[in-house]
């Protein structure tokens, strides 16, 4: 069994920061890609950030120059750090990993059960 947990949500005023964390565990034989999607209400999740295994990252363009993301291979873990949020940022964040599980013939997307940032005005 592979599993991603999230944390690091929560409410924040427009202007501040957060910071999201999300751990794969479990069977895992190899991780690669790791990423975070959102999804506010009404409309479709949509990509917000992706590093791979060596660390290439790409942003969506409008949260470049406000969001980093940034992983720690010995732990699995991705992080997301906020800054500049503002209101259209609420939304309830995924995170996303490819990764081969134990036993498994090939790679396959994971996700994460989601983690709400409300951005207040």
């Amino acid at each position: 069994q592979v599993q991603l947990v999230e944390s690091g949500g929560g409410l924040v005023q427009a202007g501040g920061s957060l910071r999201l964390s999300c751990q794969a565990s479990g069977s895992i034989f190899s991780l690669n890609a790791m990423g975070w999607y959102r999804q506010a209400p009404g409309k479709q999740r949509e990509l917000v950030a992706t590093i791979t295994i060596v660390g290439n990252t790409n942003y969506a363009d409008s949260v470049k120059g406000r969001f980093t993301i940034s992983r720690d291979n010995a732990r699995n873990t991705v992080f997301l750090q906020m800054n500049s949020l503002k209101v259209e940022d609420t939304a309830v964040y995924y995170c996303n990993a490819d990764l081969r599980a134990w036993g498994a013939l090939r790679s396959q997307a994971y996700w994460g059960q989601g983690t709400q940032v409300t951005v207040s005005s």
